[in-house]
């Protein structure tokens, strides 16, 4: 599929070794850090073009879910090598669609997630022991950071109607999954992601997600018609379900804050079906389908 990225589910510190290798290779290729996680490791983002409008791509959000990082580098690598030789991608020319546009990439939200599921290991400092006993062992299905929070349900969005069905479910504390923190925004993984979007002017934001084919834009009563025709053509290029998450999942997440904070169009990609962690060799699968998809959230 590419050079660089390899068909595997990426560690921290194999991830920025690839980020890095992507500049050595690419000039044109921005590195910067939207922050840290809980034990220091920099969220790393890969950036290119100048233009007035941006776009963040975002993934790996859950520890069980690191194939969307490897996703995001496939698609980020296949990306770059038509800008550089002003080729085509998905049959655009990529030069000529991406005129006027920044675009972000965050492959990995949530790497003392990942690190603790893609190495199904409590290597995790002061936490070490916590993470043993939260995840009776099961370090593979790991989805919070490594407090046992789960970011996706940490942002200030429907966060307190989310707190009390969390509680209805039994979920009193920290958690390996579905456990929203003490307070909103509670977690610097969280706050990374809202400072990066209120640095930068992101028209959109889409964050990818495993699994279920599904796609979802809306948010409540924040009905944004140019998220409804966006999602239409990702649907139709996808063949991803349009979708409405309910109960647990309907607050809480970084899309629902991005359309509520902005009132901008925001995204959910579940990509895949079966179990997490979804194996790698599902990629092979799952990136055929989606790159048209990726590449409409650049331009649109």
């Amino acid at each position: 599929m590419s050079n660089i990225v390899e068909s595997k589910n990426y560690t921290y510190f194999e991830l920025k070794s690839a980020i890095y290798t992507f500049a050595e290779n690419y000039p044109f290729v921005q590195i910067d850090s939207a922050g840290n996680s809980v034990l220091g490791k920099e969220l790393l983002t890969l950036s290119v073009g100048k233009g007035k409008e941006s776009v963040l791509i975002c993934g790996a959000f859950h520890g069980s879910e690191a194939l969307t990082a490897t996703l995001i580098l496939s698609f980020a690598e296949r990306l770059f090598a038509a800008l550089e030789c002003d080729g085509e991608i998905a049959g655009i020319r990529a030069r000529r669609a991406l005129f006027d546009r920044k675009l972000v990439f965050l492959p990995m939200v949530n790497p003392d997630g990942c690190d603790i599921s893609v190495t199904e290991r409590a290597n995790c400092g002061p936490f070490s022991e916590r993470v043993k006993m939260l995840s009776h062992g099961d370090f593979a299905h790991w989805k919070a950071n490594v407090r046992g929070v789960d970011i996706n349900h940490n942002f200030d969005v429907g966060w307190h109607q989310l707190r009390q069905l969390e509680i209805k479910q039994g979920i009193l504390g920290p958690a390996p999954t579905r456990y929203g923190g003490k307070r909103p925004v509670s977690e610097p993984e969280t706050a990374a992601l809202v400072s990066l979007c209120h640095r930068e002017n992101f028209c959109h934001v889409a964050a990818f997600h495993s699994q279920g084919e599904e796609i979802y834009w809306n948010y409540g009563g924040n009905f944004i018609e140019k998220g409804r025709r966006m999602a239409t053509l990702l649907s139709a290029s996808s063949g991803y379900t349009l979708s409405q998450p309910s109960e647990i999942a309907s607050h809480g997440g970084f899309k629902d804050w991005f359309i509520k904070e902005f009132d901008r169009p925001g995204f959910t990609i579940e990509v895949g079906k079966g179990e997490n962690p979804l194996p790698i060799t599902e990629l092979d699968r799952i990136y055929p389908r989606v790159e048209e998809l990726m590449l409409l959230l650049c331009i649109l």
